[in-house]
């Protein structure tokens, strides 16, 4: 199984992109992972959120494949304790044959289009964060659910 991280727009924040990259190198000592950026809509001054939402939703798609398990990180999603969040990911581990798509959406979240595509939906907070944190949110829980399956010291009850 891989796993990949769909965002919508590239990290710009130096401190950010430095963050995810040591992450995400420490992740794929454990599991096959990447994150794969679709490109920021251009001109959105003119378009309504819906709008965007949806052109966001042709890119997303575009890079989807029928075999995918998609999961959206949305703030409707189901919340989880990191010790949980391993147990989930091991599950997913033994059932996802293919790839385990996690989506994080453009600043207006995601069409109707992409919720009707969604196996299931993660929420990392009842907060809201910066697009540009909840990926290395994601990816540091992620990497903390790999070292509490491998039994490795990183993570602390």
């Amino acid at each position: 199984m891989k796993i990949t991280l769909l965002v919508v727009g590239r990290t710009v924040e130096s401190h950010f992109v430095k963050a995810i990259q040591d992450y995400t190198q420490r992740t794929q000592r454990y599991i096959s992972f990447e994150m794969q950026v679709i490109p920021e809509l251009k001109n959105t001054k003119n378009l309504t959120p819906e709008q965007q939402k949806e052109k966001e939703a042709e890119l997303i798609l575009k890079s989807l494949a029928p075999s995918d398990y998609i999961v959206l990180l949305d703030e409707k999603g189901k919340e989880y304790r990191s010790v949980d969040f391993a147990v989930w990911i091991e599950k997913k581990m033994i059932t996802v044959t293919k790839r385990l798509v996690f989506i994080i959406g453009g600043p207006y979240g995601f069409s109707d289009l992409i919720y009707s595509q969604a196996s299931e939906m993660l929420s990392l907070s009842k907060m809201t964060f910066s697009h540009q944190m909840i990926r290395l949110f994601f990816i540091e829980q992620l990497y903390r659910s790999m070292t509490i399956l491998n039994n490795g010291p990183y993570h602390h009850e």
